[in-house]
């Protein structure tokens, strides 16, 4: 036997990097993790928690609005961006703190640095070498901006995080689940916000329904939502950014953030010269139990580029840590992922899409309702939740749910338990709703789409 100093070393400190290794170390395996950045990856630090916590900021204006409606009044109020980037930031080093500790609580050895593969079994930081029996890679992901003339001057969810300031005039660019949700945070905290995407409706993967839904919802409230539109140029005069479009039109903002896509982070890992596979951009390639193309290496998270969604990344992570340490080979099951995006109105889906069901050659019948919420019969608000179900024909089983609206995450979070218990039409229909709730439409429609 080769004596290794490690059973595992882990490659990033993120969701799923952290669960694989105080997993793997919770089964006996010496573990040891690098991080070059920050404890908790992208989701932690310049992802899911920071942004859901802006996402909460910019409701506050639309909830002030509609107190009258409730007989309340309120005086003057004012938004303060730097107290709630403040309050952001000492959130986020509590969590820091947080995965410190649990790694440490675990026997997880951390190092702080940038670590890179050296060979099959040796990772080097700081020109320090280390050996483990397996290395796993799980660097996450990095947000790009295409290369054009004065593309610079935009920044990417990386940098929104730390604006010293709230812009007045801001473009979105990308129509993905960052483009949208930034969007929706901009114009809630009183930003003139303009969105773009290049092709003719965003969200691209969604039921159609969702995604017209939520493009009627985001220009009710004055977003400038503009479709098959782009940027070709970017100029700095002061401090104005001008914009100019494929169609030769020019927009004006302090600040342009591209949310267009983000790349696997594995360039200066060393991984090509080992012999490990990566896709055209970047992605490991890697097997149904998360296996390089060098035995002794895994990969799993965002730089798999399989699903990029945190729980993903966990459940790799956990799937990992039984399958080398705990004699229990796991595939992560892909099945019926639920997903949310924080727009405003909150979507929610999981399951097959209407379009997905049919290219797959299902016979479907549909259901979907859209109502105004219980709560703005009295604020006046002109808003509209849209909830829908794909359904096989030959087996009533429920296929997809689909929604836009108040707390849609949480709804469909549920929803998915229901459809990995292969529950049917028929099983909605004997529910009991709970009364007056949004959620108790998903159990209440029986008329089918014609």
């Amino acid at each position: 036997m080769v004596p290794f100093d490690y059973d595992l070393f882990t490659i990033g400190a993120g969701s799923g990097g952290v669960r694989a290794s105080r997993m793997s170390a919770s089964f006996g395996a010496k573990v040891a993790v690098a991080e070059e950045r920050y404890l908790g990856g992208t989701c932690v630090n310049v992802g899911c928690i920071p942004k859901k916590l802006l996402v909460y900021a910019s409701h506050y204006g639309e909830d002030f609005d509609d107190l009258a409606g409730y007989g309340w009044t309120v005086g003057d109020r004012r938004f303060d961006w730097s107290k709630l980037i403040a309050n952001k930031n000492k959130e986020i080093s509590r969590l820091n703190g947080v995965y410190r500790k649990i790694l440490g609580d675990a026997g997880v050895e951390l190092f702080d640095g940038h670590a890179e593969v050296v060979d099959e079994h040796t990772i080097a930081i700081d020109g320090k070498k280390f050996t483990a029996k397996y290395i796993l890679l799980a660097v996450g992901s990095w947000p790009a901006v295409p290369r054009f003339s004065g593309s610079e001057h935009a920044i990417t969810s990386n940098e929104v995080f730390h604006l010293p300031a709230l812009p007045e005039k801001v473009i979105v660019v990308g129509g993905g689940y960052i483009g949208v949700e930034f969007a929706g945070i901009f114009h809630g905290l009183g930003a003139q916000t303009t969105q773009l995407y290049r092709n003719n409706l965003f969200l691209r993967g969604f039921d159609d329904d969702i995604r017209r839904t939520l493009a009627d919802e985001m220009r009710k409230r004055g977003i400038d939502l503009r479709f098959n539109a782009d940027i070709t140029r970017i100029e700095k005069i002061g401090t104005t950014l001008k914009a100019t479009l494929t169609d030769g039109s020019l927009l004006e903002a302090e600040q342009i953030l591209y949310a267009t896509g983000r790349g696997s982070k594995t360039p200066d890992l060393g991984l090509e010269k080992v012999g490990v596979k990566l896709k055209s951009n970047g992605a490991v390639v890697v097997d149904e139990l998360s296996k390089s193309t060098v035995d002794s290496i895994y990969a799993i998270g965002d730089c798999t580029d399989r699903m990029m969604l945190t729980p993903v990344a966990i459940a790799e992570g956990m799937a990992l840590a039984n399958t080398l340490f705990n004699h229990k080979p796991t595939k992560p099951n892909y099945l019926n992922v639920p997903t949310a995006v924080f727009s405003t109105p909150n979507c929610g889906a999981v399951g097959l899409t209407e379009q997905e069901a049919r290219a797959r050659q299902f016979k479907i019948d549909l259901y979907r309702t859209s109502f105004k919420p219980l709560k703005h019969t009295l604020t006046g608000r002109d808003e509209r939740t849209m909830m829908k179900l794909v359904v096989e024909q030959a087996t009533d089983k429920v296929l997809g749910c689909h929604m836009v609206g108040p707390d849609a995450g949480e709804i469909i979070q549920g929803l998915a338990i229901a459809l990995n218990c292969g529950a049917t039409k028929s099983h909605f229909d004997m529910t009991i709703g709970i009364h007056p709730t949004a959620a108790e439409e998903f159990v209440t429609m029986r008329s089918k789409v014609p």
